[in-house]
């Protein structure tokens, strides 16, 4: 069964536009160990989350 509200509402939003910039990867973790823990070999893309929890 499909919402009527959904449908009434997503024709007021315009199409989204995304900017994605290049990006340079310069350097790559020598420890595999620390890469696996980071979740990748580019430091550049460790970003880890640091906010918190609503509650």
């Amino acid at each position: 069964m499909r919402d009527c509200l959904y449908d009434e509402q997503i024709d007021k939003y315009p199409v989204a536009m995304a900017y994605v910039p290049w990006q340079r990867f310069d350097k790559m973790y020598d420890d595999l160990e620390k890469a696996y823990q980071d979740g990748t070999v580019f430091p550049e893309l460790n970003k880890p989350f640091t906010g918190r929890r609503c509650v």
